[in-house]
Formats: structure tokens, sequence, C-alpha cells
């Protein structure tokens, strides 16, 4: 059980979810993906992860100059499009693509076997119950970036990063003997597009707080960190 409230998938009765497996495998509405294979999604289209978990990034061309006192510049030239890291949509949630120029949303399996579904929005006039829950997953996750933006507005790098990572770690953390740890790997150079800072600046700030015991590796290399009560005891002090 992830350590977020994952009540979407507790109270989803088993046959609607079926069915709408079965209806999805008789119209050619699903697909199998390869790790870090990009899903061909497009605007106006509902999608539902079914197995394993999708990265959702997103790129923008601003060709903005970077400012003379930029204390931590990008390692790569500001004319060309950056990936962000914008988060995952984990099995048994919904997803979609939103295009706004000059932003380009994309989504790519995170795992291998990723079974992704799809569908119009009017198909869930088939299931009325079902489209509830649709709606109220978008609103749970609409509420979420919201804390995602606050934690990016913050000056520090170091608090940048250790509110990422806690939010990450409290909507898809499961439980380990130390405290939670995220189901997925995720690169330093990720993190960096995530909150707005470099790879080498994530991989030195990490080590800050593994010494720190706010965050832990485990053999895998899957972050974790101890119970969340102890976490904010220490920021605190």
């Amino acid at each position: 059980m992830h350590f977020s409230d994952r009540s979407l998938e507790a109270a989803r009765p088993f046959l609607t979810w079926q069915r709408i497996i079965d209806w999805a495998q008789t119209h050619y509405r699903d697909r199998s993906f390869r790790k870090d294979e990009r899903i061909p999604a497009r605007p106006g289209l509902l999608y539902l992860v079914h197995r394993g978990a999708i990265r959702l990034v997103g790129t923008a061309q601003l060709n903005i100059l970077p400012e003379e006192d930029e204390p931590e510049p990008r390692e790569s030239s500001s004319e060309f499009p950056e990936e962000a890291f914008l988060g995952f949509v984990d099995a048994g949630h919904p997803f979609e693509i939103v295009a706004q120029s000059p932003f380009n949303l994309q989504a790519y399996a995170h795992v291998d076997r990723t079974v992704v579904v799809w569908m119009y929005w009017h198909d869930l006039d088939n299931w009325p119950h079902f489209r509830k829950e649709v709606y109220e997953a978008f609103r749970y996750q609409h509420q979420r970036k919201l804390l995602w933006l606050s934690a990016l507005g913050q000056r520090r790098t170091s608090e940048r990063l250790i509110s990422f990572l806690t939010l990450l770690i409290e909507e898809y953390g499961e439980p380990c003997e130390q405290g939670y740890c995220l189901p997925y790997l995720l690169t330093h150079a990720q993190i960096g597009s995530a909150i707005g800072s470099t790879r080498v600046t994530v991989t030195r700030l990490m080590g800050k707080l593994r010494r720190q015991g706010l965050i832990f590796i485990r053999e895998d290399n899957l972050i974790c960190m101890p119970n969340l009560p102890q976490i904010q005891q220490q920021e605190e002090q």
C-alpha cells in the first residue's frame, strides 16, 4: 500500500476495471511499451495506465538568455529545448496530454512492460461510476501540482530538492524497514530538470542529505526516506 491515499484504486470494483480492460483489448485500445519508450499520446484523448508507470516530461523553447548573476547556469544551451521531469502516473490512474505552445508535453514508459489504455472522453459514458473516479483522480492530481509548484518556488536549491523528494515519496512511496522508498528509479539529471538545477548540483546535495540522515539509498539505487514525522522534526531544527 502506498504511503499516500490511494482510495481511487481501493474503491473501484474489480469487475468494472476488468470490463474496461476487456473493452480496450477488444477495440485494440491497449499497448505495451518498453522502458523509456515514448508513448504516442495526443491531446484530446484519455489515457489509463493499466500496468507499470509512465513518466511525464515537458519541453519548452523560450530562447531566454541567462542573467549575468545566474547562480546555477544550465549545462546545455538555452537555445535548445530541455526536458523537465513532471511526475509519474502509476497503474490504475489516468493522464492526458495538453498542448499549449511553446510547451510540449510527452509521456514515456518508466518501467518495462508498461501497458497503457486509451479512449475518447465520450467512451466514459459506458461506465458512469468510473467516469466520476477519473474526474476525482484529475482533481487530486491538480492539488498535488499546486503543492509541487509551492515546493519549486523555494529559493534555495536544497529546499526545493528535499520538498520535491518528500512530495514524491508521500505520493508513491512504499514501506520498507527504515521508512518509505520510491518504487521507481530516478536519475539525478531527471531530478535536476524537475527542480531547475543541474545533475552535478543534485549529486552534491543528495550526498549532503544522506549524511544528514534525511534520505538513504537502497542497494537497488531506489531513493528512500525515514518516516516523515522524523524528517519534519530534523528540518525544523
